[in-house]
């Protein structure tokens, strides 16, 4: 196997004589981040480039994500190692451990109660920008650096404007590290590229997702992260009732708009809570429509509600093909997005709507603007529908409102 650091990008590599606590490594999607972090870990644990660690403690949003990228991925953990040197993986307890006695062990973004008592000399954490806990995470991931002279922490993630994010940025012992898709083009699909540029190239997510840019909000959006951040909340209260609206897509394929599919609920202090976003792009109707009904289930949701601008009597029928018995109703949108969406902002604003969990792909769209040109807000269209079916009072039997 190649020595890591003599083929390398020069942003794949710590930063040699700084003094830093934190590396910052801000990529897009297949920049090469997680092969980075990877190596990085390898070299502390085998006591190589002149550093060493013996307790790491290694990050995700979740842990099969953790398992799934960090450790069993293409590029993750066991990929980077040679057959002599191979690390052992235990996933019932959570834990990789090296021949020379070197341990790291494999936290979940969720459950920041996980990293009371444990401490390290390291930590490697992994697309920090959605994690559902940030704050709360990072906090007891600081408690538990404490070994060694130098405790180190390396954060390999996608940009969003989130607020720990910015933070860590500027706080003083981060250095940071930039990189795009396409510095790693070379080993990445020709198709995907050829993809990714023709949708994507020059809009606001291209330069977050490809670009690695942290991307501020439009300050002509209707909605900032500030009305997420305030009242986001890990559990919802009792709920008198609960809709999954859908935003069906046009058209099939990679280049149809995404089926926007949001599940909110309104709870009996008459605030509304968002409990989960299901949408999903390039799916047929038949396979959207199981998701939808999935959902449906999953949250005893009073009724699906759907536009049917795009697809008329199809949408009701390929979502009953699924569930006959399906509590059903039709919206048909006789304004604009935005003046469709004003209401609902307004309620955020009151402080009236919280996120349950962290919706990076959501919020990242109500946060861009409305105008000509903008990325079709599937997801922030379904949540509008929702909200507003939640706001009239129930009435039996379909029905089609118009707005």
């Amino acid at each position: 196997m190649r020595e890591w650091r003599y083929w390398a990008r020069r942003d794949q590599l710590p930063h040699d004589g700084l003094s830093w606590r934190r590396w910052l490594l801000l990529g897009g999607r297949g920049s090469g981040k997680t092969r980075a972090g990877a190596e990085w870990v390898k070299a502390i644990a085998l006591g190589e480039w002149g550093a060493s660690a013996k307790r790491i403690a290694l990050l995700a949003p979740t842990f099969d994500e953790a398992r799934l990228v960090m450790i069993e991925g293409q590029s993750g953990l066991l990929s980077v190692h040679g057959t002599n040197e191979q690390p052992l993986f235990e996933p019932s307890k959570r834990m990789v451990s090296w021949p020379n006695g070197a341990v790291a062990h494999v936290f979940s973004a969720e459950e920041p109660d996980g990293l009371r008592g444990p401490q390290f000399d390291a930590a490697w954490c992994d697309e920090l920008a959605k994690w559902k806990q940030a704050e709360s995470v990072w906090d007891m991931l600081q408690f538990g650096l404490r070994l060694g002279e130098n405790p180190v922490a390396v954060i390999t993630t996608t940009p969003r404007p989130v607020p720990i994010l910015k933070k860590l940025i500027n706080a003083a012992g981060t250095v940071t590290s930039h990189s795009t898709t396409f510095d790693n083009a070379m080993n990445l699909s020709g198709g995907f590229i050829k993809d990714v540029t023709a949708r994507y190239a020059g809009t606001r997510l291209g330069k977050q997702e490809l670009n690695g840019e942290l991307i501020e909000d439009d300050p002509d959006a209707l909605f900032n992260r500030d009305m997420f951040e305030t009242y986001r909340m890990l559990e919802a209260p009792l709920l008198k009732r609960i809709v999954v609206a859908v935003d069906p897509p046009a058209s099939v394929g990679k280049k149809s708009n995404a089926c926007g599919i949001v599940c909110v609920g309104l709870g009996r202090d008459d605030r509304f809570y968002v409990l989960a976003d299901r949408s999903v792009q390039g799916l047929r109707p038949a396979q959207w429509a199981k998701r939808v009904v999935t959902l449906y289930h999953e949250r005893k949701a009073a009724r699906v509600v759907a536009e049917v601008n795009q697809g008329g009597a199809m949408v009701e029928q390929v979502l009953r093909e699924v569930d006959r018995n399906l509590s059903f109703r039709a919206v048909h949108a006789s304004t604009g997005k935005s003046a469709r969406a004003e209401p609902i902002a307004a309620l955020y604003e009151q402080g009236r709507v919280s996120h349950v969990g962290l919706f990076p792909e959501l919020e990242d769209e109500m946060c861009a603007g409305l105008g000509q040109g903008a990325k079709s807000p599937d997801r922030l269209d379904a949540l509008v529908w929702a909200v507003h079916d939640l706001m009239q009072k129930p009435r039996a039997g379909p029905r089609v409102r118009v707005l």
